[in-house]
Parts: C-alpha cells; structure tokens; sequence
C-alpha cells in the first residue's frame, strides 16, 4: 500500500510503494535522452571515476546522511571479540580440515592452518588502522570519553566508512578498483554463507542419525552441481535474516552466549583428542611435501573467512579507537590458537590415510572408541555454523548499505530502518541471494573461488595501506610519488613472479634466489628512501613498510597454489560486475559525485 500527498490530502494507493527514483533516481536515468547523454561521456565519467578517490570526510560524514537515520552505537571491544569468533570460526575447520589432511597434506596442516592464519592476522592490522584512523582524519570531529559507558559519546563512531574494505579503497585507490573489490566482497558473502547454510544441513543430518544428504531433494532434470535442492537451507537462512534484521546488540548477546558454547565443545574436541592420540599417527609428518602444505592453505583460507565483518561494525562500536584493534587482532589470535590444536588433534587420533573427508572430527572419535562424541561435535559445528550465518548476514548486509550509499548501485538498498537501526533492506536482498544459491548449487565447486576473492581482497587492502602511509595529495612531492610508485610496482611484481614460477616450475627452486631478494631491496629501499606522508593519529599497523608488504607478498604468493579453474571463474565474475558498471554503477556515482561537488560549491562551509 503506497501513500500519495496531493495538496494536504494523503491518499492511499495500491501497489508498492517504491518508485523508479527510489532505484535509479540519479541524472542520467531520468530519461533515455539523457542515458545516451551519459554513454557519449563514458570515456570522461570511466577516467574520472577511476582518478578520483573519496575524501576521508566524505566517507566520515556525507556517506552516512545518505541512511536517513543512524546506526545505534552500542558494541565494544568485547562484543567484537565474540562477534570475530563466531565470524569465523564455522564449518570450515569442521569440513575442511579431513579432506585437506587426507589428499594434500598429511599431518603437516598444522603448518597451513598456521600460515593461513599468518596471512589472515597481516590483513587483520590492515583492516583494524583504515577502521580506526578513516574517521580519526576530521580534526574537527570532537571525541568526550566518559567513565561512565552509557554516555559515551565519541561521534568518530558514527562514520560508515568503516564498512570495510570498500571504503578503505574507495579513499586510496579510487572509486573503480573499491567497486572491482566490493563486488567480489558480497560475491564471496554470498557463496560462503550459502556453503555454511548446506554444511549446516548434512551436520543436522548427522546430529539425528541420518546420512549426510538426507534432507537433499534430488533434481535429475537439473544440471550435475546444482540437482541437489536443499529445502532446510532456506529455513535456516530466513530465521537468520529475521534475526540479523531486528537488532545488531541483541545478535551480539545471542552469538557470544552461543560462541561460549561452541569454545566449550572445541575445548572438548581438543583435549580429548590429545588423551586418545596417539604420536604414531604423526609419522610421516609432510607425506606431500612443501606444496602441499601450501595447497592446503590456500584451500583453507576459507575457514578464516569472515572476520572483516567486523571491521563493518564501527559505526555501532562506542570507542573504535580502543575497541577495534582488540576486537580483530585477539579474535583473529584466539581463532588461529583454536584451528592449529584442532588439527594436532584429529591427526593424533586418526593416521591421515583413515581420516573421513565429510565428517572428520566425528568419525575421528568413533574409531578411538568415543562414539557418543560425535553428537558433541555435531552440535558445535552446527552451532558454529549458526553464528558464522548470523555475523555474516549483518557484515554483507553493511558491504551492501555503504555501496549503495555511494549510488553505484541503488540508493535504496542504504535505508537504515528507523525502529531498528538496522539496514533492513540490504539485510533482506543479500539473505535472498544466499538463499537461491543454497537451495540450488554444490558450492564444492566454488570452494577454491571464495579463497581468490578473499586473498584478492586482502592483497588490495595492505596496497592501499601503502598508499595511505606514503602518498597524500598536495603534500608528496612528485619525486617521492615516483619513487613510492616504483616500490611498489616492485613489491607487487615480484610477488606475481613468486608465485607464478610456484606454480609453473614445479619444485625448482633457482627462480627465488632471483624474486624473493628484488622484494626485500624493494621494501628496503621504500623504507629507508621514502618518507611517510601520514601518521597514524589512534592507531598505526607496525613496521611499516614490512607487515603491508609481508601480507602483499603472502597472500599473492598463496594465490599461485589454487588451481586454474577457480581463476577463470573468477573473472566471469569480474566480467558480470564490469558490465554493471559500465550499464549503471558508472553513470549513478558519477551523477553523485558530480552533484556533491555542485553542493559543496554552492553551500561552502563557514570557517570559525
């Protein structure tokens, strides 16, 4: 039922009450005069898009206004923790783990539990400086603390640029490459979640004593990968969706109570596994050797997943400055601890010959004669999976709002809803998208693809840190800019040198005599010749240049260990998302920008 105004009188209609200009209200769509108005420009509107980068004000304030009602702040650091435990730990340790162990690396997964998580934890100081210091730039916003945390008032908080690493980009790298980036973000959401949402299905199965696929409606019709419907998928991720809509605080107090819970049964799992073990099942401890080891942790790089949604919380956190670094790095620290003695443990119960790809934990402790255990580990995985659903739903949810904030695609999807200062609308769209490809699609297919968009993401978050550290507009000189360019190009090419020859030359190993020194005299040189442009004002990632660089380095050298298949599927995707932009993201945020700059010019601001 719509509402019409006409003169004082409010009149009724029938019908949604959601018009063409609340999907496409920009310049250039009003009429097909003026979208081939905008076509004619799209050399001009593609160069300028890509040229210009967001103002950290822009993100700090401007952004937000388009919600019409703010986020409510109601998180610390405390909540993130909980909120990245249950972000994160999920049903990739608990499906992941046996199959990686069994084909690719043995007992050693250890090893690529803990170099994943390496890479994970350089992301991690990435993401938590752009989360703090993006609204540390407005000098003029002012912050009270007070001992009293009912009244904290730090309006810092309330920027949305901290949805996470569209916005980070978007202020370093440009509008084009945040757009490339953010598309990839909710693709990997999207498919991630619907990957949970299955898992969760075949763990309930297993929890009442049915075969995995038991719930599974099988489509003949329907092309092999997508023939298996799985009706209780789209159940789990409605309740979900309900849940994720109606408050952020009360989704934290349900998932920390239930992430104690899952902590309990991984406790459980771990020392258990340590009593019933037995050291014999270590030997031979790297059957597949060193490229193995990184195969799998290239693979399971998806367990970790998910902890940059709480990067998108700030503008709900009362004290980001405080609260963020302890939130990403501790649940980042805690998650990593809790993978590595999960996998002792399994490899110390079961030879990695005998270990079940499906159910790992759970036969593990049937073949040690602990078979009421498995009814233990099936309702922590469950349990996990719950929470990562629900972090997960709120993180794309806010992805999505401050895109759409930018008008690259629909304003509409940035609403905040009044009552429950929630984004409900992005929250709904991005559950439904979930819900569709769960129903359908085997995401084993897809596995390798959600790791490519996350080490992509994460590779262009550490570059744009760089750029954040060592270029500032009317500031650098030119020859400093030159000379923080080449560096980087260096660091960046010899990192894709590094892991092309990884993956091409087999186990030779004469070609990183040659890249892995060109990229320590690269960070060198960017270190000792190079001045910074900016420091950090709350909180600064250490050791710049050599973290950022690091996690450059590691995640693109990771990136060379997934198979080739996943790399052409990921630029389909990539070639979706540009068609899109070049059709509308292009002309809508340029149309915004454009009209910003008109308002800023004809409304200048007062000094004093």
């Amino acid at each position: 039922m719509g509402v019409a105004v006409d003169e004082g009188t409010v009149v009724r209609r029938r019908g949604c009450s959601c018009t063409k200009d609340d999907f496409l209200p920009e310049e250039s769509f009003q009429s097909w005069g003026n979208y081939g108005k905008a076509w004619k420009e799209v050399g001009f509107r593609l160069k300028d898009r890509i040229l210009t980068r967001s103002l950290d004000d822009t993100e700090l304030n401007e952004m937000k206004a388009r919600s019409q009602h703010d986020m409510k702040k109601t998180l610390n650091w405390w909540d993130l923790i909980w909120f990245g435990i249950g972000a994160v730990i999920g049903s990739g340790i608990f499906v992941l783990t046996g199959k990686q162990a069994k084909e690719h690396v043995g007992p050693a997964v250890v090893i690529s539990y803990a170099i994943s998580g390496l890479s994970a934890l350089l992301s991690v100081f990435c993401y938590t400086e752009f989360a703090v210091e993006i609204p540390a730039a407005d000098e003029q916003s002012p912050v009270y603390y007070s001992t009293n945390s009912w009244s904290v008032v730090l309006d810092l908080a309330r920027c949305p640029s901290l949805c996470g690493s569209f916005a980070y980009l978007r202020v370093e790298l440009g509008d084009f490459v945040a757009f490339v980036a953010a598309g990839n973000i909710l693709f990997e959401y999207v498919i991630g979640g619907a990957a949970v949402a299955r898992s969760w299905t075949s763990y309930f199965a297993t929890l009442i004593n049915k075969n995995s696929d038991f719930f599974f409606i099988h489509a003949p019709h329907l092309a092999k990968g997508y023939n298996m419907l799985d009706p209780l998928a789209l159940v789990v991720i409605a309740l979900i969706c309900i849940l994720a809509v109606k408050s952020t605080k009360g989704s934290s107090r349900l998932n920390y109570i239930a992430s104690i819970f899952h902590l309990i049964v991984i406790l459980f799992v771990i020392i258990a596994g340590f009593i019933k073990g037995d050291t014999k099942n270590y030997t031979p401890f790297t059957p597949f050797g060193a490229r193995g080891i990184f195969t799998a942790s290239a693979s399971l790089f998806f367990a970790y997943v998910g902890f940059d949604a709480v990067a998108t919380m700030a503008e709900e956190t009362k004290n980001p400055g405080h609260d963020i670094p302890i939130g990403l790095v501790g649940s980042m620290v805690i998650t990593t601890t809790v993978y590595c003695l999960m996998a002792v443990s399994l490899c110390l119960m079961q030879s990695y010959k005998d270990i079940d790809e499906n159910a790992p934990f759970s036969v593990a402790f049937v073949g040690v004669g602990m078979g009421w255990a498995k009814y233990v580990v099936a309702l922590g995985a469950l349990k996990g999976m719950t929470t990562v659903l629900l972090v997960s739903a709120i993180g794309q949810a806010r992805y999505l709002t401050h895109i759409a904030r930018t008008h690259m695609i629909s304003p509409w999807f940035a609403n905040v809803d009044e009552k429950t200062g929630t984004p409900v609308n992005a929250t709904v769209v991005m559950m439904v998208a979930t819900a569709i490809i769960a129903f359908f699609t085997d995401l084993e297919i897809l596995g390798d693809l959600l790791s490519i968009s996350t080490l992509f993401i994460f590779m262009l978050v550490a570059v744009a840190l760089l750029v954040r550290r060592y270029y500032l507009s009317g500031e650098t000189s030119p020859g400093n800019r030159n000379k923080f360019l080449i560096c980087l190009a260096i660091i960046v090419g010899s990192s894709l040198a590094t892991a092309v020859y990884w993956a091409t030359q087999g186990d030779d190993w004469i070609g990183y005599i040659i890249t892995v020194p060109i990229w320590l005299a690269a960070t060198v040189v960017l270190r000792v010749i190079v001045p910074q442009a900016r420091n950090p004002k709350l909180w600064g990632v250490p050791l710049v240049p050599w973290l950022p660089s690091l996690s450059i380095a590691v995640n693109i050298f990771l990136l060379g260990s997934i198979a080739g298949a996943a790399f052409a599927r990921f630029a389909v995707w990539t070639v979706i998302l540009l068609l899109y932009y070049f059709f509308f993201g292009l002309h809508a945020s340029y149309d915004t920008a454009k009209q910003s700059r008109m308002e800023k010019e004809n409304h200048p601001v007062e000094e004093g």
